[in-house]
């Protein structure tokens, strides 16, 4: 589909930076020009002999593409002027105002259908494009595109939050082409963006299968062992199952030494001795690159009483990602932050103890003795009651370096699938601003192409289940589908 497409014979200077060459027979005009705006001021609260309304809030649109009248809005209520001036209408396009972060400004959606009730809620400005001017689905590919984010972007104001004036929104150069040859570039584009969302939902199937499969290996691994015809007998506890007969099942603390954290403040330097607390126990095994640092006086308070970090140790997270531990494999020095402990022992293999700590069956533990808590956390007297099936230390080597092999291989095949997720992506984007600027014409290939429903699948969240995996093996077989 793209094979084969030139740009526009002639062109001519947009006037602005960010668009580049237009085509000759196109407009290029401000926003303002074009679009009907408004700022709604319509809050999250309901107010007595006011109105019941369904509000379209900053999340609805910065979730999805598209907006439909059967979506689960927030209730609220709202005076009847700001009822009629609020009111989103089909075709209408939501842009985001305000955000902490600048790039989350000017993210789109289109509403494709409204209702009576459902008005534009606070932190969107609501766009309607001028009759016969504009329509409302390329008025939306207009403002994903880069040319016209990138002004959104650099008009926002603001340090630690960053929002856009009506003057800023209004400000806006946009490239009008003739609303006839809109039509084929909404087509063209909507029917790239279909098949590049169903490349993307089966790579996402298949991160959410490697995850599947490497909770399954890991789980067998240490509950089980490597040995198919061991003997097995009742653990004792359901979440447990059977294990074999040879492995005890004990209390942590039978075989490994759990020391708490200092529960002190220090103070963070830009250089100094790095602390690892909740973030840096996320990844299997420890990384302090990112860490925060504190000075050497603090060091030597927060490692006092045998406290010090040493390789094969565990940091442990009690607090918000309750069960998540990492592996020390690194002799640099580091002190405990906040919320975790050192799991340790002289005698056992912590990488073995690490896999067994993320696996389904200590998740089904921990979420068993988590039920009724008002707070995600555990103290350092649970976490040395939790049971544990022990193998014999050398069994322990043998699971700790077949899961590393099989994780490993695991892994790089979720890495793969998720740079590949990012690699067609940033082709849909370089996609959507080659096509509303002009810089490829797609009327032809437009026009060729078969009628399809106006459907987007969510592809944000991977999707869990079994069954196979649809959609283009990889991002080669995408690209020569989406070029054929």
């Amino acid at each position: 589909m793209i094979a084969g497409l030139r740009p526009y014979p002639v062109t001519k200077e947009s006037g602005a930076p960010s668009l580049g060459l237009v085509p000759r027979h196109w407009q290029v005009r401000r926003l303002r020009t074009a679009v009907e705006m408004s700022v709604s001021n319509v809050d999250k609260h309901a107010h007595e002999g006011e109105l019941p309304v369904r509000l379209c809030n900053y999340v609805d649109v910065y979730k999805n593409d598209r907006i439909h009248s059967v979506m689960p809005f927030m209730r609220a209520t709202a005076t009847r002027d700001e009822l009629t001036r609020f009111r989103i209408a089909d075709g209408d396009v939501l842009i985001t105002k305000d955000s902490e972060s600048w790039d989350d400004i000017g993210v789109p959606a289109l509403v494709v259908d409204s209702a009576d009730d459902l008005v534009c809620g606070y932190h969107l400005a609501m766009l309607r494009p001028s009759v016969g001017l504009l329509s409302g689905a390329y008025l939306f590919r207009l403002i994903q595109s880069t040319g016209v984010a990138h002004q959104l972007h650099l008009n926002a104001n603001g340090v630690t939050r960053y929002g856009l004036t009506h003057s800023g929104i209004k400000s806006v150069w946009l490239p009008v082409a003739p609303r006839d040859e809109q039509d084929l570039i909404v087509r063209f584009l909507n029917h790239a963006d279909a098949r590049i969302r169903r490349y993307i939902r089966a790579k996402q199937r298949l991160i959410g299968l490697l995850e599947e499969q490497r909770q399954a290996v890991i789980n067998r691994a240490v509950t089980r062992g490597l040995d198919p015809g061991v003997q097995l007998e009742p653990s004792g506890f359901e979440w447990l199952g059977d294990v074999p007969e040879h492995w005890q099942v004990v209390a942590l603390r039978r075989h490994w030494e759990v020391v708490d954290c200092k529960h002190v403040t220090v103070p963070f330097v830009d250089e100094g001795i790095p602390l690892a607390s909740v973030r840096e126990a996320q990844a299997f095994d420890l990384r302090l690159e990112t860490a925060n640092r504190t000075t050497p006086e603090w060091y030597e308070r927060l490692v006092e009483g045998g406290r010090v970090p040493q390789t094969g140790d565990l940091v442990y997270c009690r607090n918000v990602s309750v069960g998540a531990a990492a592996y020390v494999d690194t002799p640099m020095q580091f002190a405990m932050g906040q919320d975790v402990c050192l799991i340790r022992s002289k005698s056992e293999n912590g990488r073995w103890l690490n896999y067994y700590l993320r696996s389904p069956a200590m998740a089904r533990q921990l979420a068993m003795g988590l039920i009724g808590s008002t707070f995600n956390r555990i103290n350092v007297a649970d976490v040395k009651n939790l049971i544990v099936p022990v193998p014999p230390r050398k069994e322990q080597d043998r699971i700790a370096a077949f899961l590393d092999g099989e994780v490993t291989a695991i892994d790089q095949a979720r890495e793969g699938a998720e740079r590949e997720i990012r690699l067609v992506r940033e082709y849909r984007t370089c996609l959507i601003a080659d096509v509303v600027t002009g810089k490829l014409d797609v009327r032809e290939a437009a026009a060729a192409l078969p009628d399809e429903p106006d459907v987007v699948e969510e592809i944000d969240e991977p999707a869990l289940g079994g069954g196979p995996v649809d959609g283009a093996d990889d991002l080669d077989e995408l690209l020569e589908e989406v070029e054929a």
